[in-house]
């Protein structure tokens, strides 16, 4: 079992988010990440999932989802072949205030500090996942009241220009 990042574009249709994970589930494949947003391409969605899986799987997986009425095109990529971040929000209790521990904590962790009230304080971290739950360890004796992280969200290194191919399409239709 390996990790898998596949790439998805299609038309923003409603209930194409549950067609495509439905693809998972029938092949009970869990989703580890799951980010859908507007691509570089006016009104072509993006979907970034990540899941464990072997290769002959993901291929079939792929060939699925492109199947799909309103999908364009769906490719998957291993850790190499992307560059990848998340965004994690932590919020923490602010009853031991600032102090200078916190204050490196979040400066050796490339973190910044959104939000300060007199109840809480909100750190935000731009990274890996396994560096972010590093953070969400760390910060636990300071009280982690709430902690999100985003989905993954991944750019191919190949040198395949999608972005060409989605505007024809999109001019097509």
């Amino acid at each position: 079992m390996k990790e898998y990042t596949i790439t998805v574009f299609s038309e923003n249709n409603i209930g194409l988010l549950n067609e495509i994970t439905i693809v998972f589930s029938r092949r009970k494949i869990n989703i580890e990440s799951l980010t859908v947003s507007e691509s570089e391409v006016k009104g072509v969605s993006r979907y970034t999932i990540v899941a464990f899986m072997d290769e002959s799987k993901v291929e079939n997986i792929v060939l699925q989802i492109e199947k799909i009425i309103g999908v364009f095109k769906a490719i998957y990529f291993e850790a190499e072949e992307i560059v990848h971040q998340e965004v994690a929000l932590f919020k923490i209790s602010n009853s031991t205030r600032l102090n200078g521990n916190l204050e490196a904590l979040v400066r050796n962790y490339n973190a910044k500090i959104l939000t300060v009230s007199t109840d809480f304080m909100v750190i935000e971290r731009v990274g890996y996942k396994a560096e972010n739950q590093d953070l969400f360890e760390e910060l636990e004796q300071y009280g982690v009241l709430q902690f999100a992280r985003s989905g993954r969200v991944a750019v191919s290194t190949l040198k395949k220009d999608f972005t060409t191919y989605l505007k024809e399409l999109a001019e097509a239709s």
